[in-house]
């Protein structure tokens, strides 16, 4: 075995792990093989000879791998979303296999990846090298290019995102999530009686985008007209603490998309907010909760 051959052979027995990095941090499994891809690259045009700990190597280079990634990636986000809101609520982005994303992305957790996709992208790389694969702050520190304190800053400000706080008592919550379900079965159905039953006659749908909705406007008013606009959609959506309250995220495969805050009076939706600005959807405060 020559030395390329042996050095193929530690790199395949470090992939599945560097694809669960790289898969955290992208939250794409076409992305993530890619990342994996340029790793190894990286690794066949590597003097390695000195490298003690290769896994340890190979972990720092996909993750700067996956932050370069991160970063190309918001750059482009200003301009990525489509016009019609609701739309995002049944519709589906193309990958190489979308049925194997969607279950791997259950299996990772779907409300992680959800709220992880609206950090910045150093937060995001301390907060799933250091709280999912271990690695030390002075480690993560090198690859962001800072401080030990200020990447574990990095890391704590990531982890109050993704653990989420509700501003209601437990019992409204619990009220809250009743209303929430039984909006998104409806939805989901075409039930356009049960859309009826949980929206208050005098609803308001409200969006950021402009001429987002089917009527060319930003807002709809009145039960009849916003149960129309979200009868048979919502497959996508999921229940989520929108700003510590109840509402829903769409994000395919862990890829937020839109959030949508939802005002709740006795038992009935009396405001339905769309977000889907890329720049709005960073100041929300998301977290998705268990099914």
């Amino acid at each position: 075995m020559d030395e390329h051959d042996g050095l193929a052979e530690q790199f395949e027995a470090k992939r599945t792990h560097l694809q669960a990095v790289a898969y955290r941090m992208l939250g794409s499994l076409s992305e993530a093989d890619d990342a994996v891809q340029e790793a190894w690259l990286r690794l066949s045009r590597s003097d390695t000879q000195a490298v003690e700990n290769l896994g340890g190597w190979l972990t720092t280079v996909i993750a700067r791998i996956c932050l370069d990634m991160l970063r190309a990636r918001n750059s482009r986000r200003e301009d990525s979303l489509g016009a019609d809101v609701t739309e995002q609520l049944v519709s589906r982005e193309a990958g190489s296999d979308p049925e194997h994303e969607a279950l791997l992305a259950e299996s990772v957790g779907l409300a992680l990846l959800v709220v992880l996709d609206t950090l910045v992208p150093a937060e995001r790389l301390a907060f799933v090298l250091h709280d999912i694969f271990a690695v030390s702050f002075d480690e993560i520190a090198l690859i962001v290019g800072r401080s030990p304190t200020a990447a574990r800053q990095l890391a704590s400000r990531a982890r109050r995102r993704v653990r989420g706080v509700s501003t209601v008592s437990a019992a409204d919550l619990t009220r809250q999530r009743e209303v929430v379900d039984a909006f998104l079965a409806a939805s989901r159905a075409g039930n356009f009686a049960a859309l009826l039953a949980v929206l208050d006659p005098d609803v308001v749908f409200r969006t950021d985008r402009t001429g987002a909705l089917a009527s060319g406007s930003q807002a709809l008013r009145g039960a009849s007209a916003v149960a129309k606009q979200f009868a048979g959609r919502a497959q996508l959506a999921r229940p989520a603490l929108v700003n510590g309250v109840v509402g829903v995220v769409v994000a395919p495969r862990g890829r937020l998309r839109l959030a949508i805050g939802l005002t709740i009076t006795d038992g009935k939706i009396v405001a339905i907010d769309a977000f889907a600005d890329p720049a709005r959807l960073r100041q929300l405060e998301l977290a998705v909760l268990d099914d």
